[in-house]
């Protein structure tokens, strides 16, 4: 007999198959956007200290490190929002049994990942940042840098992993008091280690570390909390069969995103080759896009929890509904963040750097990208239904073909027009990868929205209430 629904009392988790999906969604979403929001402006203001407090080569030794971080946390992050997608479908169709034999071979799995991953970003850090032409004068901070940050990557990981999980549940707030917790420390540490006590880069990365522990310590803990996922011995005695189904789903996931990064390690090398202008100059880019798609990847974040416990309870019209809604929500964030970017570069790239010629080359950046954000933030979402069905091949070629637009764009482009070549790297990663995922989402919910015909008025009186 299958497990009893979430016992009252915890009402930290939602179950999104059932009730009215606008409310249901926007109750999800806030407190995700909010922990994503302050994960970026801790990274924002790591930024801005490092840049203040140490000057624009110290910001140009952290920032180069950005493209080989998202390599390996990417890899992680993708993993472990895989396995997440499984633990929602078992909690969507309440098969409690399922769910925590699941939830036991994640944590199998993210330990051996955590020691893997560890040991070799460690080991080759420097190669990395040999084979991204990384500029002599930087690359003595890089590597202290890249080495704490690697070394305590395991703290990381457990972040990623819980968080995912807690989502899965429908529990957001959770990862949102562990960001509240956590940015507050980062900052403090951060004024401490580098304005106070003049460590450099390695103040703002033992800060990092240190933060990412408490992080994960609140979401171990709030997970440890609920009777109905709490595992016993019999819960880790996982036929292969548990371990492959993870991995077919996490795995491919967590390549997307890796693959995806090697492209923007190629652009990152070309910008190097330029020197330390350039590198500066792509760092405070990145910052800014990285900030002003949170919205958007956040509404994916939230269209994957309720896409993915949906189609486990096989509610396929509700992913319909849920795909409007997160869509209209990135919209209205694009229209305000895209318009930013387009009118007020100059202001936003005076915020991070003092170098004249950076900030003219932020202004070449942001207008192109800000005017085509609706491309990756409508990618978000299309992308996070997907791969909420459990079907993450076809987002993980469009990762590829994302690749090869970016090294193509960039080592065409760059000698030709200089730094706006990265600008329209990146627009048409964003382009060809939406044109996958578009297809992808129509040839995987369209046979399922017909099976479900007779039953669509059901979603229909909720929309409307």
């Amino acid at each position: 007999m299958r497990a009893k629904m979430i016992r009252a009392g915890h009402k930290k988790e939602t179950d999104l198959t059932r009730g009215n999906p606008l409310r249901l969604i926007l109750a999800f979403y806030w407190p995700l956007l909010l922990t994503s929001m302050l994960q970026q402006f801790y990274n924002f203001a790591d930024t801005w200290i490092v840049g203040r407090g140490l000057g624009d080569n110290a910001l140009a030794a952290v920032g180069n490190m950005s493209s080989l971080f998202f390599l390996i946390v990417g890899f992680s992050f993708g993993l472990a929002n895989g396995f997440g997608i499984l633990v929602a479908h078992s909690y969507g169709a309440k098969d409690f049994v399922e769910l925590k034999h699941r939830l036991a071979a994640v944590i199998e799995l993210g330990v051996l990942l955590s020691i893997i991953l560890s040991v070799v970003s460690v080991a080759f850090l420097p190669h990395a940042l040999r084979l991204l032409q990384t500029d002599e004068l930087i690359i003595g901070d890089s590597l202290l840098y890249g080495y704490i940050v690697f070394g305590g990557l395991s703290t990381g990981i457990c972040y990623n992993i819980s968080a995912a999980v807690l989502r899965s549940l429908g529990d957001s707030r959770t990862p949102l008091k562990a960001i509240i917790l956590s940015s507050v420390l980062n900052l403090t540490l951060n004024w401490v280690f580098i304005m106070m006590l003049h460590m450099g880069v390695e103040g703002a990365a033992i800060a990092t570390v240190l933060s990412q522990i408490l992080s994960a310590g609140i979401c171990i803990r709030r997970l440890l909390q609920m009777p109905d996922i709490r595992l016993s011995k019999d819960d880790f005695k996982n036929e292969a069969e548990v371990f492959k189904s993870l991995l077919a789903n996490g795995l491919p996931m967590a390549m997307m995103n890796s693959i995806t990064a090697v492209g923007c390690m190629v652009v990152q090398y070309f910008v190097n080759g330029y020197g330390v202008v350039y590198t500066a100059a792509y760092t405070a880019c990145s910052k800014y896009l990285n900030l002003f798609m949170t919205p958007a990847a956040t509404a994916g974040n939230a269209m994957s929890a309720y896409t993915s416990q949906n189609y486990g309870a096989k509610e396929y019209v509700r992913i319909k509904e849920g795909l409007r809604i997160c869509l209209g929500i990135a919209w209205v964030f694009y229209l305000i963040f895209g318009s930013l970017m387009v009118f007020a570069p100059s202001a936003l790239a005076g915020l991070l750097l003092t170098g004249t010629k950076q900030i003219e080359l932020v202004k070449l950046f942001l207008p192109r990208c800000g005017l085509m954000l609706f491309c990756v933030d409508s990618l978000f979402v299309v992308r996070s239904a997907v791969q909420g069905m459990g079907k993450p091949m076809l987002p993980m070629l469009s990762g590829i073909l994302e690749m090869f637009l970016r090294i193509g764009v960039i080592s065409f482009f760059i000698g030709r027009i200089g730094f706006t070549a990265t600008a329209y790297a990146e627009i048409s990663a964003w382009i060809g990868a939406l044109a996958v995922n578009a297809y992808a989402l129509h040839i995987g919910l369209a046979p399922c929205l017909r099976q479900s015909a007779p039953h669509s008025n059901k979603v229909k009186k909720y929309i409307f209430i």
